[in-house]
This record gives structure tokens, C-alpha cells and sequence, in this order.
């Protein structure tokens, strides 16, 4: 089994930590829907206009673990064109 974790760092359009909130849990919970990853806000909790989320997902091949976090990183460019990601990082743990 391979596991592997998507780091991304993003800007975002918020002003307020409550804008911001809904922002991440809505791309959160839109993640795991549609991609069935683990995922949380890994960092960055008090700066509403920026976020830090990490995305894990397991498979039999580390290849198709990659393949579809990037994926997911498409998606949130097409879903969200109000967030811009600054830092992108792809780790197998």
C-alpha cells in the first residue's frame, strides 16, 4: 500500500476568519466527496487569507495515488477560481 499526501498552500479571497471557514470546509468536504481522500486544514488558522490543507489518499499503486491528487489539484483550480495556489507539495509517506 502506498499512501500519499497533498500539501497545498492558498490564497485566498477571505478578509474574515468566518469568510475563510467557509471557504476551506466547503472545499474540504467537497474533496472528500468527490475524491474520497482524508483531508484537513493543516496550518495557517488565524490568517484569513491564507490556508494551508493537506489531502492523504491510500492505493495499491503509488502511481494512481499521484495521479489522482493531481487530479484533485485541477479540480480545485476549475472549482474555486477565487483561491490561487502559492506552495504545492506531493509526499509519499
Amino acid at each position: 500500500m502506498h499512501v500519499v499526501m497533498l500539501m497545498l498552500r492558498l490564497r485566498l479571497t477571505s478578509r474574515t476568519l468566518k469568510e475563510k471557514r467557509s471557504i476551506v470546509k466547503s472545499v474540504l468536504s467537497r474533496a472528500r466527496n468527490r475524491f474520497n481522500v482524508a483531508c484537513s486544514e493543516a496550518g495557517l488558522n488565524d490568517q484569513p487569507e491564507d490556508a494551508e490543507l493537506a489531502f492523504v489518499t491510500l492505493s495499491q499503486s503509488a502511481s494512481h495515488a499521484r495521479s489522482q491528487l493531481q487530479e484533485l489539484e485541477r479540480w480545485l483550480l476549475v472549482e474555486r477560481p477565487d483561491v490561487e495556489v502559492t506552495e504545492l507539495l506531493v509526499e509519499e509517506l
